[in-house]
C-alpha cells in the first residue's frame, strides 16, 4: 500500500487509522480511512483509488472532516437505525459527500461507502467507492463511538 512522503511525514503525529483497503483486479478498487485527531476535535476520513496492484493515489486523495454530527449520522446506519447516511460538506474552494448505505441484497456486501469531492471552481469530480462487509462495519462502529467518547472528554 503506497503512501505519499506528506502522508508518511504525518503518520509520525497522529493517532493510528483504520484503513479499509479494497484493491481489485480491474485496477478500479479504492480504500478509506478514518483517524481520530483529537487536537482539532475531529475524525478525519481519506478516500483514495487505486493507481495499480495494491497501490493508491494517496496524492489526489478526498478529505473530509467529521464533528459529531457526522459521527452520529454514521453510527446510525451502523446501528440499523437508519438505511443510510448522507455527510455534505460545502466550503469556498471544495464540496465533499460522503454516504454510508445498507444493502439487503445477499449477492452484495452488507454496506457500501461513496465519497466524492468537487473542485468549486473547475468543477472538476473525485469518487471512491468501495463495500463494507459486517465485520469491517463491526471495528468501525466501535471506533467511531470511541471517538464520540475522546470527542466528548468523557
Amino acid at each position: 500500500m503506497t503512501e505519499s512522503s506528506t502522508d508518511k511525514a504525518r503518520s509520525k503525529d497522529r493517532l493510528p487509522e483504520y484503513a479499509i483497503y479494497k484493491p481489485n483486479a480491474r485496477g478500479s478498487g479504492g480504500v478509506v480511512r478514518f483517524e481520530l485527531n483529537r487536537e482539532k476535535g475531529a475524525v478525519f476520513v481519506d478516500g483514495a483509488n487505486q493507481s495499480g496492484e495494491k497501490q493508491f493515489d494517496w496524492e489526489k486523495k478526498i478529505t473530509m472532516k467529521w464533528g459529531l454530527h457526522d459521527l452520529g449520522a454514521v453510527l446510525a446506519v451502523l446501528e440499523r437505525r437508519a438505511p443510510d447516511a448522507k455527510l455534505f460538506h460545502k466550503t469556498e474552494k471544495f464540496n465533499s459527500a460522503f454516504e454510508l448505505a445498507s444493502q439487503d441484497s445477499p449477492d452484495r456486501a452488507p454496506y457500501f461507502i461513496h465519497m466524492s469531492h468537487q473542485d468549486a471552481a473547475t468543477k472538476q469530480v473525485k469518487k471512491v467507492g468501495i463495500p463494507l462487509t459486517h465485520g469491517e462495519a463491526a471495528v468501525l462502529e466501535t471506533l467511531l463511538k470511541t471517538a464520540v467518547a475522546r470527542l466528548m472528554g468523557w
